[in-house]
């Protein structure tokens, strides 16, 4: 079949094999290029660092959880296990681009001899959780650091198996504010209907640090986890011009849930002398970040600003300073006031925030985009998906089922 991008609302239906390893390819090379040798302080090379030899990635096909796979496997030789729930193709329906992006990852790692697995299923179950546990004990032994970097709109108790569905809503009040389509340059408003009390409680159930939780009272329980293991759950805080969608919505209930999991998940780990933490990352076009109302138009306006300075990042050179120079420098893991590592710091930088802000007020609803970077949001949104390589003929023939 002819494979071509279809997108409805900000989200892509669609997504191309061979775009997709290419995606996967490229992180791969620039984290190759940099970790064998780098005279860049913020991207330095790997040598010598302490990094985890045994990685589960909780939601590792995509995103942030992608690149964690990546930067421990191509970075530092790691095994890897990744979860994730995906769609696999048919004759005449591509599978979800992070069903080809495990393909392409684990065919790579085990060629240069790691071992890569995933388990795919709902994350939430205690069924995945067992499957996971098999898997750990016959590939693994045990895990040196647990990603958590799960973004879904449903969750099953697994306890009660109630289902519980996350929103994206402010709190109190409608929000209205400017957005932009990414298909689209022209600048429209955007209004969305508060959240009642029961979806804010609901969403905090499904994005919170309830699963998170989960997750490694039953490692420890299994005796899964090693000495001196690490946890990491990716937030996100924002500027304040999307507070009120984002940090203080629905959302930010979750993610602030997320947040206070971390000193209760350290105690725990105390009996293995482990350490859970939250970082906070940078704006970055994700599958799930590119539906929020409001912040595609942020977006744009920072990348642009970004680069003009020279502090634009991606997924994986994101997680590679995190993991080189926060998490795994040998020195004592940097933190705020509240305890998170905050990858985030280049973003929100004051001169940067103030820039982005000047340029906001320049936006007029119905006329285009101005001193934005929309071109670059959504070429990044088309490569997560497979499309916008330009050396790949998107009008070939092709069976969804390759890897």
């Amino acid at each position: 079949m002819i494979i071509t991008k279809k997108v409805l609302r900000n989200v892509s239906l669609t997504a191309h094999p061979k775009g997709c390893r290419r995606y996967v390819e490229d992180q791969i090379a620039w984290v190759e290029e940099h970790a064998k040798q780098s005279d860049n302080p913020h991207y330095p090379s790997t040598t010598g660092l302490h990094m985890p030899k045994r990685v589960l990635v909780l939601g590792g096909s995509t995103g942030y959880g992608l690149s964690s796979r990546i930067v421990a496997a191509f970075g530092h030789n790691s095994d890897t296990i990744n979860v994730s729930f995906e769609r696999e193709p048919s004759e005449n329906k591509t599978a979800t681009p992070g069903w080809y992006n495990t393909m392409a990852f684990e065919n790579l790692a085990k060629r240069k001899g790691l071992k890569a697995f995933s388990v795919f299923g709902d994350a939430f179950s205690n069924q995945t959780k067992e499957a996971v546990a098999r898997k750990i004990e016959q590939e693994l032994g045990q895990i040196d650091l647990v990603i958590y970097s799960l973004a879904s709109p449903l969750r099953n108790d697994p306890v009660t198996g109630q289902a519980y569905k996350s929103v994206l809503k402010p709190i109190g009040d409608a929000f209205t504010a400017l957005s932009v389509d990414l298909e689209s340059d022209i600048v429209k408003q955007a209004t969305i209907e508060p959240a009642t009390e029961e979806q804010v409680a609901e969403t905090v159930k499904v994005m919170g640090g309830e699963d998170w939780s989960l997750w490694i009272d039953f490692l420890l329980q299994r005796n899964l986890l090693a000495h001196e293991a690490m946890t990491v759950a990716y937030s996100y805080i924002g500027p304040k011009i999307t507070y009120p969608v984002y940090r203080e919505g629905t959302i930010g209930k979750a993610k602030e849930h997320l947040e206070n999991s971390a000193e209760e998940l350290t105690n725990k780990l105390k009996a293995i002398n482990g350490q859970a933490y939250v970082s906070v990352n940078k704006a970055l076009v994700t599958r799930a970040s590119a539906v929020i109302p409001v912040v595609p138009l942020y977006m744009a306006l920072l990348y642009q600003v970004m680069k003009e300075k020279g502090l634009h990042e991606h997924c994986t050179q994101q997680i590679y300073r995190l993991f080189t120079t926060m998490l795994f420098s040998g020195n004592a893991v940097p933190t705020d006031n509240d305890g998170r590592v905050r990858v985030d710091d280049w973003e929100m930088r004051s001169d940067i925030q103030a820039e982005v802000e000047r340029r906001w007020a320049l936006q007029q609803e119905g006329k285009s985009l101005v001193q934005g970077d929309l071109g670059g949001v959504w070429e990044e949104y088309e490569q997560i998906h497979g499309f916008g390589f330009g050396d790949i003929d998107y009008s070939k023939d092709i069976d969804p089922r390759i890897v």
